[in-house]
């Protein structure tokens, strides 16, 4: 057992995705292997947030695997867990608009993810922490 302590992740989600990960059909979030997000870890959870709302989206983290870009990411965790709702080719082309070449060469992680409350709209300010 160690001694590491499961922590909130407040992290911001485009709507359509945000409505995925709602209703349970994106089981894998796709993210950049940004510094602040190396710790990220099975057991942490992530308070997705729709940007500039108050509609959120907690999610239990099950399992973090790094890639060394966004085409292995896709064909490791399969296209219909990122995104049901898009092929393959264009959820590449959808992940590399977020994210310029720079950003794909620091590498990739699937963050696999299952759903812990409903979404919702927060009035109050969460005690979390953001990166």
């Amino acid at each position: 057992m160690t001694d590491r302590t499961a922590r909130v992740r407040e992290l911001n989600l485009y709507r359509q995705y945000f409505e995925l990960v709602a209703a349970g059909t994106k089981t894998i979030e796709v993210r950049v292997k940004y510094p602040h997000l190396a710790d990220l870890a099975a057991g942490d959870t992530i308070r997705f947030r729709i940007k500039n709302t108050d509609e959120t989206c907690d999610v239990e983290v099950l399992r973090v695997t790094e890639y060394p870009d966004f085409e292995a990411l896709l064909d490791g965790e399969g296209p219909s867990n990122v995104n049901p709702t898009a092929t393959r080719d264009q959820q590449l082309a959808n992940i590399r608009t977020i994210y310029g070449p720079e950003k794909e060469a620091l590498g990739a992680l699937a963050i696999q993810v299952h759903q812990v409350s409903t979404p919702n709209s927060r009035r109050e300010s969460a005690r979390t922490e953001t990166r």
